[in-house]
């Protein structure tokens, strides 16, 4: 029979957690607006200003900053040829690319070829994936015609923004119910420097929105809507289907292979209804985006491009060390998928997968940063973390500016050079090495995770929560910990079938900053 005592504490589990009830940061700097909420606190959701609300409120108001960040940029500097828009920080891809790649001119992406008296960059065609190529001609449909090119190149920018600015809230809102029990880890989205400072130099707010959306399904248990979104994203910018490796890992493991089947049939289908229309219409314009990523050089914000420089070696044939290198990581992902002594948690894999496409890449843009965010946030939401890589990231977006304002000046040389920008590089990597160490610390040591301190195995997990284990390279006996029993330990070294009959045998974009920011991967 359940006690009350037993009963409270049940009750306690399902009210939301607030920020202040277990993060010591949170906690201090709750202290600016009168402390944490003490346990007496209204804790229901019916007032108006709820969690949800007040996190899409800041959001507005931190995309807005952004904008305004950009002011030096709109009113001159991407219109003026040399370094201003460097020196102000405030470069974007999209009044520039309004032009370069004919939008300004009704080019219909993929199907008509760029003038090259309008793009001098040696591309025929469009060089994004397709969905993104969509989002790009619906804001320039929604750009009056009327006016001078700067105006209209200005305009277009402002519609982009505002067609971005609903991806934030939308980004926001998603992260803030993929964990019902955590919304406030919203919070982390909406106070986000990075995300302020570089939502409008790209598109990829776009496809980390629909990523979201994909995540957000699977933790409701809807493997096949949320493949489709997965694929969706896929067909806006390539680094989402890293997510199906991470599903693919983690089901492997947890024996649920028919789940992971129909996320994988829909992230299939949703991107071929995409796609396929405009390889068949149109082949050399849907090439051109997987043509460029392909050949493309080491370009800034890599580890390779710090080697190139140093060592004077032009590092032919990069992508076979980029293949490589991403490749190796992987394995050790899969591995340490296989080898914990608990499954890890889908936030916590999904981050890793990505984070090894960023740390192996042969470009790093400023706006990839988004790309981690939200995963950021499902694999290790605290505050002192994040801040760290936070504060990495907004170092590396300032010297990437500073960089580039360095080589375009002339004879000014003004701004940083590249042994400093070397260092703005090795710092942004560090970062993010830095929180993928306490990822994998929270997995090695699951007593350390904070989704696991009160029983929960993988709240954003779906199928894959509080399932058993079907395939584990390891013995590992069961036992007590903060979280409760780990489940399914002592399963045999590679064995067992899984709930669904699966066997238990082991049998993935895109510019320099400067006139050129786009998407590889």
């Amino acid at each position: 029979m359940t006690s009350v005592r037993d009963r409270e504490e049940d009750g306690r589990q399902e009210l939301p957690v607030r920020p202040t009830d277990e993060d010591s940061l949170a906690a201090s700097a709750s202290e600016l607006i009168g402390g944490p909420a003490g346990r007496h606190a209204e804790a229901g959701g019916h007032q108006w200003w709820n969690a949800l609300r007040v996190m899409v409120l800041i959001v507005i108001g931190m995309f807005a900053l952004g904008m305004v960040q950009k002011v030096p940029c709109y009113d001159s500097g991407w219109f003026q040829g040399g370094d201003p828009q460097y020196i102000h920080a405030c470069y974007s891809d999209i009044p520039h690319l309004y032009h370069d790649r004919g939008f300004a001119a009704d080019v219909v992406p993929y199907f008509d070829s760029i003038p090259g008296s309008i793009s001098g960059s040696g591309f025929q065609h469009l060089e994004y994936p397709v969905l993104t190529g969509l989002f790009m001609e619906v804001a320039s449909w929604l750009t009056p015609h009327g006016g001078t090119l700067q105006h209209r190149s200005q305009i277009y920018w402002i519609v982009n923004s505002g067609m971005l600015l609903l991806c934030a809230v939308a980004l926001v809102v998603l992260v803030s119910r993929i964990n019902r029990r955590r919304p406030w880890d919203g919070l982390f989205i909406a106070l986000s420097p990075a995300l302020a400072l570089s939502a409008t130099i790209n598109w990829d707010l776009f496809a980390v929105a629909l990523a979201s959306a994909g995540l957000l399904l699977w933790s409701r248990s809807r493997p096949l809507a949320a493949g489709v979104l997965i694929g969706l994203a896929t067909a806006a910018k390539l680094y989402p289907v890293l997510l199906l490796l991470a599903l693919f890992l983690l089901c492997l493991r947890a024996g649920r292979m028919r789940a992971f089947a129909a996320t994988a049939g829909g992230a299939v289908g949703a991107w071929l209804v995409v796609n396929l229309p405009v390889f068949l219409l149109a082949r050399s314009g849907w090439s051109e985006f997987y043509d460029y990523s392909r050949t493309r050089g080491v370009d800034y914000g890599s580890v390779w491009l710090i080697i190139m420089q140093r060592t004077n070696n032009p590092l032919t044939g990069v992508s076979a060390y980029v293949a490589a290198l991403l490749i190796l990581l992987c394995a050790g992902i899969a591995a340490l998928t296989f080898y914990a002594p608990r499954r890890p948690r889908l936030g916590q894999i999904a981050f890793l997968v990505v984070a090894a496409l960023i740390v192996s890449n042969k470009v790093y843009s400023p706006q990839y940063v988004l790309w981690l965010l939200p995963l950021a946030v499902l694999a290790r939401p605290r505050w002192r973390d994040l801040l760290i890589w936070q504060g990495a990231e907004v170092l590396y977006f300032l010297a990437i500016w500073m960089q580039l304002a360095y080589v375009s000046g002339g004879t000014k040389h003004h701004g940083l050079s590249s042994d400093g920008y070397h260092l703005a590089v090795a710092l942004h990597l560090l970062g993010v090495l830095y929180l993928c160490g306490m990822v994998i610390r929270d997995i090695l040591r699951p007593e350390h995770d904070v989704l696991r301190q009160h029983g929960e195995d993988d709240p954003v997990g779906g199928v894959l929560d509080g399932a058993e284990d079907a395939f584990v390279l390891g013995l590992y006996p069961e036992h007590d910990h903060p979280g409760g029993p780990y489940p399914a330990q002592h399963a045999a070294v590679g064995s067992a079938a899984g709930s669904d009959g699966m066997p238990g045998t082991l049998t993935l974009d895109e510019g320099k900053p400067g006139h050129d920011t786009r998407d590889e991967a």
